[in-house]
């Protein structure tokens, strides 16, 4: 019986092990991750050239919208060549919220919140079906 006991001990002992090096692995991942996106960010904060917007053609062929300074440029992109499309004056530019804004938390907190109506609406559900 006691074999048992310490083999189950054993067993939880190396889970736990297990379980907190991949916690330890996530964190430096996350870290590391936050830091070379900070030391990019700094790489391009002064830059004049910006992309502003890409839309993919076929698999290796894009139009990109560029700034260039204060000029906005529509580009073709393919495999070997880059081609100038034309001059886009700004005003022309629809620079409203695409999606692309939203930070992660936003987005799990949105996630969060639809799961939580959905367990309530179907607790409700579940309560009319009782009466």
């Amino acid at each position: 019986m006691a074999v048992l006991l310490a083999g189950k001990t054993d067993s939880y002992a190396q889970f736990i092990t297990v379980l907190a090096v991949f916690v330890l692995v996530l964190a430096v991942t996350a870290a590391v991750t936050k830091w070379i996106a900070g030391y990019q960010k700094q790489q391009c904060a002064n830059m004049n050239i910006e992309v502003i917007e890409m839309t993919r053609i076929t698999n290796n062929k894009y139009i990109q919208i560029v700034r260039v300074g204060e000029t906005y440029l529509a580009i073709a992109v393919c495999k070997d060549t880059v081609t100038l499309l034309g001059e886009i004056p700004e005003e022309q530019l629809n620079r409203g919220d695409s999606g692309q804004g939203f930070h992660f938390r936003e987005l799990l907190d949105k996630a969060i919140k639809r799961n939580e109506t959905e367990s309530v609406k179907a607790e409700d559900n579940q309560s009319d079906d009782r009466e």
